[in-house]
C-alpha cells in the first residue's frame, strides 16, 4: 500500500469481501438517519397542508360568542352588534350568524324522524360571511342582496352536509326548513378555522325573521382584524359590543388552537430525533463490537501484511477508512430510507411533502463521526499486533 489510493482500495475491498457483516454495523447510521429524517419530514409534512390553509385563510380571524346577562338563556348581541364592531379601528371587516334553534332541516321527506333526532345546525348569515372568512363557494353563489329584497327562499350548505345530503355540483335541489321549501343556491367550502359551519345550512337574515319569526339578533360573530393585532382586537370586541353594559361576550382566536398542535407536533419531533440519536449510539457500539471481532477474524490478513512491511500506521488507518464508509453509505442509504418513508406515506395521507433536506447533510455528518469513533478503537487494536500474535489469533 505505497499510496493513499492503495489504501482506499483495500479498505473498500475489505468491506465488499464481507457484504453481510457489513450490512449489519451499517444498520446502526441507516435507522438513525432514516428515524430522524422520516421524524421531522412526517411531522412537517402532516401539518403542511395545515400550514397553506393558514397561510391563505390568515391567523387574524376572532369568533366572538354571545354571553348575555345573568339568567339568560338563549343570549344575543344588539342588532347593531356589527356596526359597533367595525368601530374598532383594527377590525378589517365584520359578519353576524344566528344560530336559529327549533329549526329542523330534512333533505327528504322521508327523513324527517332521522333529522329530528339529530338536528342540522340552521343559521341566519350576513352576506359578508364568505368574505370574512375567507372560504370559496365550491358550487354556486353566497347568500346575496336579491334574496333579502325579492323575498327569496334560498339556502346555502356547507360543503360536508353537502356530502351528508349526497348533493351533486350544478343539481337543482330544494330542503325543508320546518314546513317550508328552500331551494339550494350553493354551497360553501370547508372552514378550518370553524370546522361546525361544515355541517350547517345558511339562510338570510330576512327569512330568519319572516319566516321563522326571530327577534333578528345575532349571537354569533365572524371578525377580521389588522394583522399583528389580533389579540388587541380579541380584547376591545367585547366593549365594543357591550357598551360598558352587563351584556357578556367571550372571544377565541381559532388559529391558536392550530398553533397548539403545532407545538405539540415539536414535542413529538423532538422525541424522534432523539430515538434517532439513540439508534446511532447504539449502532455506534455495534460498529465498534463487530469491527473488534473482525479484527480478531482477519488477524492473519494484518500478519501478512505486517510481515511485508506495512506499519501499524497503514493498517490502522484500513480499519479507520472501513468505519469512515460504512458511516458515510450508512448515512446516504439512511437519508434516502427516510425520504422514501416521507414521500410514501405523505403519497397514503393526501399530505403536502415537506422534508428539510439543509438538516440531512448534518445527520448524515452525524452518522459519520459516530462510525469513525467508534471505528477507533478497533483500528488502534489491528495496528498494534505483531507478525507472530497474529499466528496465534488465526
Amino acid at each position: 500500500m505505497s499510496s493513499a489510493r492503495d489504501l482506499v482500495g483495500v479498505a473498500w475491498t475489505g468491506l465488499t469481501a464481507r457484504k453481510v457483516r457489513t450490512l449489519l454495523i451499517m444498520l446502526g447510521p441507516i435507522i438513525g438517519v432514516a428515524a430522524m429524517v422520516g421524524a421531522v419530514g412526517l411531522t412537517e409534512s402532516a401539518k403542511g397542508a395545515l400550514k397553506q390553509q393558514l397561510a391563505e385563510l390568515g391567523t387574524n380571524l376572532i369568533i366572538a360568542q354571545a354571553g348575555g346577562t345573568f339568567g339568560s338563556q338563549n343570549p344575543t348581541f344588539p342588532a347593531d352588534a356589527v356596526q359597533r364592531v367595525y368601530a374598532i379601528p383594527t377590525v378589517l371587516g365584520a359578519a353576524a350568524t344566528t344560530n336559529l334553534s327549533g329549526v329542523i332541516a330534512t333533505p327528504i321527506e322521508a327523513g324527517s324522524t332521522y333529522y329530528q333526532a339529530f338536528p342540522v345546525p340552521v343559521r341566519a348569515a350576513d352576506l359578508s360571511l364568505p368574505a370574512v372568512l375567507k372560504v370559496p363557494l365550491l358550487d354556486g353563489r353566497w347568500l346575496d342582496h336579491a334574496d333579502t329584497s325579492r323575498h327569496l327562499l334560498s339556502v346555502v350548505i356547507g360543503s360536508g352536509l353537502a356530502d351528508k345530503y349526497a348533493f351533486l355540483p350544478g343539481e337543482t335541489r330544494t330542503i325543508r326548513l320546518n314546513s317550508t321549501n328552500f331551494g339550494v343556491v350553493g354551497e360553501l367550502g370547508p372552514v378550518p378555522l370553524d370546522p361546525e359551519l361544515d355541517n350547517a345550512a345558511f339562510v338570510t337574515q330576512w327569512a330568519a325573521k319572516n319566516v321563522f319569526g326571530t327577534d333578528g339578533k345575532p349571537n354569533q360573530l365572524y371578525v377580521r382584524a389588522s394583522p399583528g393585532t389580533t389579540q388587541e382586537t380579541a380584547n376591545a370586541i367585547p366593549k365594543a359590543i357591550s357598551l360598558g353594559g352587563p351584556d357578556q361576550t367571550s372571544t377565541n382566536v381559532p388559529s391558536d388552537v392550530l398553533q397548539a398542535a403545532s407545538q405539540a407536533d415539536k414535542t413529538l419531533q423532538q422525541v424522534a430525533l432523539f430515538a434517532g440519536l439513540l439508534a446511532l449510539a447504539v449502532g455506534g457500539l455495534g460498529i465498534a463490537n463487530v469491527m473488534s471481532i473482525s479484527v480478531i477474524q482477519r488477524s492473519s490478513e494484518i500478519g501478512i501484511r505486517r510481515a511485508v512491511g506495512h506499519s501499524r500506521a497503514k493498517i490502522g488507518a484500513q480499519f479507520v477508512l472501513e468505519s469512515l464508509f460504512v458511516g458515510l453509505l450508512g448515512g446516504l442509504l439512511g437519508a434516502a430510507l427516510g425520504v422514501g418513508v416521507v414521500y410514501l406515506v405523505s403519497a397514503f395521507a393526501h399530505w403536502i411533502v415537506e422534508i428539510a433536506y439543509s438538516r440531512i447533510p448534518i445527520w448524515m455528518g452525524l452518522a459519520l463521526f459516530v462510525s469513525v469513533v467508534a471505528g477507533l478503537y478497533p483500528s488502534i487494536k489491528a495496528a498494534r499486533l505483531e507478525p507472530l500474535e497474529t499466528l496465534r489469533l488465526g
